[in-house]
């Protein structure tokens, strides 16, 4: 039986025959490349959050509270990481988060189709953002056998909204993750500073150029006016939702619904009352707010309070320990988001997919050194304040 950690033999078996890994194992140093490979607007878009960006940077500081205690004496010499979400069997517990400049994240602007191949190439599912340089069926297809999920940014247009929908269940995306927190965009310094927002320059708009619904409003083609369409979509961009939209939500599609954006227990169970099959807790990695509580603090409360429903988390997740601990406080499946982006900065497909063994790598091998053969035993275990 294969396991992630086998990861590591490949990489030190490799160096005795002098091959020395093309791309780094660790966040700093995925970081670091991919500083020196994208360009500035892109790069301070992916590495920007709001305000002086102390929730951002709290997010990843707080997994360091958080300690997890080894149990000897069993034996942990196979691991199950394999889980069941969206009615779908998965070989491990991660996922991609959605980032809307995936896009731009590689040389050739074609981040999403790579960061689909990484997810067909190492069976991590793939989130795919509204915002794409590619239309969803193409990147859907890039995944191959792997399930991928729809994130929707839901427009202020209904029609364009069951649009999206349908053409994501259609295009065979196994779950809508509707996130709730970006109606409006945050207080972003590094993107004001340069007065950069990639959607108004044309750029991870294709899901609508590409949409029937948004062309008739349109009246033309997006390439010959391409200021009336964008001008066009930013009139159309942020519905805000509120408890009432989410039986027009579940009216759109028969697929599973997660909620993106839940931190609060008493909203966790006003969810699970009305009917959505998930909850997705995050904090949009601290792009959003700032000044917020760190989303992994916020997390064993809203598993709580959800029940039964499985609860996705991301926001801060930095490493395969971060993923281990996210899921012994109660996590159902743990996204990441930078890390991603800094692969396919720094080697497209094959960059992202280095940067999701390496991750489950380090998660496989903390679960067998600290003697957890299966993710039950991490949640039986939990994890600690220090």
């Amino acid at each position: 039986m294969t396991q992630y950690g086998d990861y590591q033999l490949a990489i030190y078996f490799a160096g005795l025959s002098g091959q020395l890994p093309k791309y780094p194992v660790d966040f700093a140093s995925w970081k670091a490349r991919a500083e020196a490979a994208m360009s500035p607007a892109v790069l301070n878009y992916v590495q920007g959050g709001c305000g002086d960006e102390h929730t951002q940077d709290e997010n990843a500081r707080a997994f360091q509270k958080w300690g997890m205690v080894p149990r000897m004496l069993v034996d942990a010499s196979k691991r199950d990481l394999s889980i069941e979400l969206f009615g779908c069997k998965l070989p491990s517990p991660l996922f991609m988060s959605p980032i809307g400049v995936t896009g731009l994240c590689t040389q050739d602007e074609h981040g999403d189709l790579a960061a689909a191949r990484a997810s067909a190439e190492t069976g991590v599912p793939l989130a795919v953002s509204t915002l794409t340089n590619d239309p969803m069926e193409e990147i859907v297809k890039a995944a191959g056998d792997t399930p991928a999920f729809f994130q929707l940014y839901t427009p202020k247009n209904n029609d364009l909204a069951a649009s999206l929908v349908h053409r994501a269940e259609n295009a065979g995306y196994k779950a809508i993750i509707v996130t709730l927190d970006t109606w409006v965009t945050g207080w972003r310094p590094r993107d004001l500073n340069s007065s950069n927002f990639p959607q108004l320059r044309g750029h991870v708009l294709q899901n609508y150029f590409t949409d029937p619904v948004f062309l008739k409003l349109l009246g033309g083609k997006p390439q010959d006016d391409l200021r009336a369409a964008v001008g066009l979509w930013a009139s159309l961009f942020g519905k805000v939702l509120t408890w009432d939209d989410l039986a027009w939500l579940r009216s759109l599609t028969k697929l599973p619904i997660a909620l993106k954006g839940i931190c609060h227990p008493d909203d966790a169970r006003r969810a699970a009352d009305a009917g959505v099959d998930a909850i997705y807790c995050s904090n949009h990695g601290g792009r959003q707010a700032n000044g917020g509580i760190a989303a992994i603090d916020m997390l064993p409360d809203v598993v709580a309070a959800a029940g039964k429903l499985p609860v996705l988390f991301d926001s801060g997740v930095r490493s395969g320990s971060d993923v281990i601990k996210a899921l012994a406080l109660g996590a159902s499946a743990v996204g990441i988001g930078r890390p991603y982006a800094y692969g396919l900065a720094i080697g497209g497909a094959d960059g992202a997919a280095h940067v999701l063994r390496s991750i489950l790598a380090e998660a496989d091998l903390m679960m067998a050194v600290n003697g957890y053969p299966t993710l039950a035993d991490v949640r039986r275990e939990g994890a600690r304040r220090t």
